[in-house]
């Protein structure tokens, strides 16, 4: 029997035969146990087997230390890429198993660690990558490690939990294992990128690289830290914090000498530490060539900084016996022409050989200045300043690796290939998972979302819980009623957070921060004229009187009240507002009460009203910002956004989304108010779809993505240079990022077995349309003249109840040769757009097996009469849509939601129906085609009433949903043809 006294010892024994295992396969535990008993005591012995953990399992808690160490070493497992001892998917039940069988465990046991520790469903990163030759292995680490084992203590202790951090430690090998072996003889230069959320972790992820970067010796560590002094110094922060470590900072210096010693973190012993310098304790130091207040300035002394010393003089620095014992360097520098140029000159008078030195670069934000805007193939032309610099750092660093950071990839991923010296990603491209507890665009928008309009509610409507719209008046102006509501709901939720913290349910968790942003412009005059008027409103808002608490009422129970009762999240809620008023005042002393409730942030000394450092003090107040608020610093305890300001492409609108991050203990509280339709010029801006549209992008870029980093044959299908077709644009006026740079590949053929697919690019000559038109009126002529009612019923899900998507439509049957030659005659304003689609159904209709025999044609009807075309000859009229081009000559979503999920069940890509008619059409080797009659705004009005429109006023739309089963072999889902710079009129053809 265990006791008490026996937990200690029982939880020793299996911390050293875990940790054994740390860079091997699971073995057998009571074996593995036995071992580490032998110099220890007899009572040792006796708790040294299965039997003993059994019994300490069935009495213990999710949180005890014994399950802690079991949590962290089992999601080790279930997380291992390419493990050699498991056939199993990562992050399966059956590679769990394998790992229980490798053990030797019995079932019971078995079933108490997966009821205590269950395998987690973290998403691995997406990784699109040319061939390189492994060399970052467990073998290659062992005895190595030191700042990658202590930055994981450092997020184990700062609360991560052993899902995030494994998935954090596959994310960061990916990325490792990519850059070139910096012990090897031949240089090689690795360029990469990794693509994040906004504000989701990524410096989290790029401070795990650099930790495992030197510690497999990696000596001179750049971080290009943004373009702003509070971003680099942020980053300078948060790395100094969290890797650097106290000892490294201070080299021996007083406590008060340190560049933080104002900072309370320091003070409350947060930033990490080792005891001593790491070299006394057999490791090496890291010395830092920047510090958080000063950016890389010229080196004096001789640049001894900057100098690697060798214990042996005649071999290269990059030999093992130098490399491990040479201290490393790590400098934070500003995106700027003339400290790069500091930077560039100091390197060029040191002693070491730059040839000799293994370099990683980061380069976060690394859409933002570092991406070359010149066309290069213009006589005379030059790069771009920034770009210049980091040019010519990776021309003088021949062991130098790139990786570039970002949440908005675009511009990278369409910069020239064949550009050697420029940074487009030639390597890798990684794409990070959504972090759990992370609140993104898709949070504030219903996506896909099966929930009809009329049928959206707080509970199951993002949109109606966190957004609130911007009135404008005829002069552009705002309605100051929004700002009134925003900055009152600023105060509410304010008061929110003081009553969770009162009630509990934070842990030892407290709202250090509350903050309100309002962003409408970069211009620091309008940031004064607000200055003025937000100050005025506040100090006549009254909340401390009945007036205030009026408005605060009814704001409570019409908006806060509704919706924290469905999304709180078990987190207190007060029943009324009464319940909640006392806490109003103490909310409005803490955001007022040092009379300055606002932060101005811009630069403007004249202006600005304190400082956002988050690090040195809690911050409850209204920031009023524009450029140094809109990309990578990160505004803490963000909860209300005012947002009215525009942009003209989505990378930079989409890091504008400073809402976007985690949000513990008040996501129901988040509120967005954001600037709706709105004619500027003569184009209507609507700021909540413009978001909704670059979600849109983004989500179908990371899922092509997805799709296509399947290895086929032990080979990628796409190399980083083919993945700027995959990148869309769902909004005519917001480009992806500079749309000269699209120009680099073409995509051939495009497998889509199951899924649906909807051609955008109809032609706009009326000859074309006519041709169209009389190609499709056959087959609807010939479809049954009954209307039949289709359906699909959606379980309820989690937070969503049970929906059911109905509708109308004619419904036939088409031969698959038959389909095959319409849409071979189809014309196309763009025909390179259909073409991948076209080699596919040719493909699939002429393939013996795994294609298709035929097709279900849908045309779906109104359940109301109207919009009605009569087609042909025989009198018979269908329902018409009304749809617009949103970038020549591309519409925009031709489908409705409601209409999809009928044909993906008939082609095998959902579970059944629960409708018989529906249940009717499935069929093996069948796809649907659905379509649509459009009307375009500029023909509605020429409609007569009989509805007899000329057949080159209709586009004849489609969509198609090849069956589940037609895919290929090999599972290849696409080829490319790429254009390459470097063979001006050649085409690189990817053959099947």
């Amino acid at each position: 029997m265990i006791t008490g006294s026996s937990d200690a010892l029982l939880l020793q024994l299996h911390n050293a035969a875990l940790s054994d295992m740390h860079t091997s396969r699971p073995k057998k535990l009571e074996r593995a146990l036995a071992y580490q008993a032998e110099d220890l005591s007899p009572e040792a012995e006796e708790l040294a087997t299965e039997d003993a953990l059994r019994g300490a399992l069935e009495k213990a808690r999710s949180t005890d230390p014994l399950v802690e160490l079991w949590r962290r070493k089992l999601t080790e497992w279930d997380f291992a890429p390419h493990a050699t001892w498991s056939t199993s998917p990562e992050r399966t039940e059956m590679r769990r198993s394998d790992v229980y069988a490798l053990l030797g465990l019995t079932h019971e046991t078995r079933k108490l660690l997966d009821d205590l520790i269950p395998v987690s469903k973290t998403e691995a990163p997406v990784v699109i990558s040319d061939e390189f030759t492994p060399w970052y292995t467990p073998q290659s680490q062992q005895g190595r490690p030191w700042y990658w084992p202590s930055y994981r203590t450092y997020l184990e202790q700062k609360g991560w939990d052993s899902a995030a951090i494994a998935g954090l430690d596959v994310a960061t090998d990916a990325v490792v294992e990519r850059l070139a072996n910096p012990t090897q003889a031949t240089a090689y230069q690795s360029k990469g990128l990794v693509v994040g959320y906004v504000q989701s972790g990524k410096t989290a992820n790029f401070s795990g690289v650099i930790a495992k970067a030197v510690d497999a010796g990696y000596r001179l560590i750049i971080v290009l830290g943004g373009t702003l002094n509070m971003l680099r110094a942020q980053t300078q922060r948060r790395l100094d914090m969290e890797l650097v470590g106290r000892e490294n900072i201070l080299r021996g210096a007083s406590e008060f000498e340190s560049d933080y010693s104002d900072d309370p973190a320091w003070s409350q012993g947060r930033f990490v530490t080792f005891g001593s310098l790491p070299s006394a304790l057999g490791a090496f130091d890291i010395v830092r060539l920047t510090t958080r207040d000063d950016d890389y300035k010229s080196l004096l002394q001789g640049i001894t900084a900057l100098e690697f010393e060798k214990r042996e003089p005649a071999l290269p620095l990059y030999d093992q016996q130098n490399l491990h014992r040479s201290s490393a360097r790590l400098m934070v520098v500003k995106k700027n022409k003339t400290v790069l140029g500091k930077l560039v000159k100091d390197l060029k008078k040191i002693k070491t050989p730059l040839a000799e030195i293994p370099v990683l670069i980061i380069d976060d934000e690394s859409d933002e200045a570092s991406v070359n805007t010149s066309n290069l193939a213009k006589p005379d032309s030059e790069r771009t300043a920034i770009n210049q610099k980091i040019s010519e750092l990776l021309r003088m660093l021949p062991r130098s690796q790139y990786v570039g950071y970002t949440a908005t990839p675009f511009a990278n991923v369409f910069i020239d290939p064949s550009d050697a010296e420029d940074i487009f990603p030639k390597d890798f491209i990684v794409s990070l998972p959504r972090p759990e507890g992370y609140m993104g665009a898709r949070d504030f928008h219903d996506l896909d979302s099966p929930v009809p309009d009329e049928d959206r509610t707080v509970a199951n409507s993002n949109e109606l819980a966190h957004v609130r719209n911007i009135t404008v008046d005829d002069e552009g102006g705002e309605d100051e009623v929004c700002l009134q509501r925003a900055m009152d709901m600023f105060v509410l939720t304010a008061a929110m957070k003081l009553y969770r913290e009162d009630r509990g349910g934070l842990g030892d968790r407290y709202f250090q921060h509350h903050t309100m942003l309002i962003h409408e412009s970069v211009r620091t005059n309008v940031h004064r004229e607000l200055l003025g008027k937000v100050s005025q409103m506040w100090w006549n808002a009254g909340y401390m009187g009945p007036r205030g608490h009026e408005r605060l009422r009814e704001l409570f129970e019409s908006d806060i009240a509704p919706v924290s009762a469905v999304r709180a999240d078990g987190y207190a809620v007060p029943p009324s507002y009464d319940d909640l008023s006392r806490y109003v005042g103490p909310a409005v002393t803490r955001i007022g009460g040092d009379d300055n409730p606002i932060i101005v942030v811009n630069g403007d000394k004249d202006i600005e009203t304190g400082e956002a450092d988050f690090d040195k003090r809690s911050i409850w107040k209204m920031l009023i910002g524009g450029q140094k608020l809109a990309r990578g610093f990160t505004v803490e305890g963000l909860t209300i956004s005012y947002f009215r300001r525009r942009a003209g492409n989505a990378s930079t609108l989409m890091q504008m989304g400073r809402w976007f991050g985690f949000r513990e203990g008040y996501r129901d509280l988040v509120r967005l108010f954001l600037g709706r339709a709105e004619t500027v010029g003569a184009k209507e801006i609507d700021l909540y779809t413009a978001f909704e549209a670059i979600c849109l992008d983004e989500e179908n870029f990371r899922t092509e993505l997805k799709q296509y980093a399947t290895m086929v044959d032990g080979k990628p299908q796409v190399t980083p240079a083919q993945v700027p077709p995959l990148v869309s644009q769902h909004l005519p006026w917001l480009k992806p990022t500079s749309p000269n740079k699209m120009y680099n590949a073409r995509l051939v053929e495009l497998h889509s077995p199951g899924q649906w697919q909807e051609p955008t690019a109809y032609p706009t000559k009326a000859v074309d349309l006519r041709h169209n038109t009389q190609l499709w009126t056959p087959l609807l002529e010939a479809l049954p003249p009954a209307v039949t009612s289709l359906a699909y019923h959606f379980p309820p899900e989690k937070g969503r109840a049970a929906v059911t998507h109905r509708f109308d439509a004619c419904v036939g049957l088409i031969a698959s040769a038959e389909f095959l030659d319409i849409v071979s005659e189809l014309r196309w304003g763009a025909p390179s757009q259909f073409a991948p689609n076209l080699a596919y159904l040719k493909e699939i209709t002429r393939a013996a097996s795994q294609g298709v025999d035929e097709w279900s044609l849908i045309a779906p009807q109104h359940s109301r009469r109207g919009q009605r075309l009569v087609l042909g000859t025989d009198e018979r009229a269908f329902a018409w849509f009304a749809r617009e081009r949103r970038r020549y000559p591309l519409f925009g979503a031709i489908s409705e939601p409601k209409h999809r999920a009928v044909p993906l069940r008939i082609a095998g890509s959902l579970a059944d129906s629960g409708d018989l008619a529906t249940e009717n059409l499935v069929a093996p080797r069948r796809g649907v085609v659905i379509v649509y009659p459009v009307v375009e705004e500029k023909h509605r009005s020429a409609i007569p009433d009989d509805g007899r429109l000329a057949p080159d006023k209709v586009v004849m739309a489609f969509s198609f949903v090849a069956p589940a089963s037609a895919r290929r072999d090999d599972g290849r889902v696409l080829r490319f043809t790429t254009v390459d710079s470097a063979k001006e009129g050649q085409a690189i053809i990817d053959a099947p």
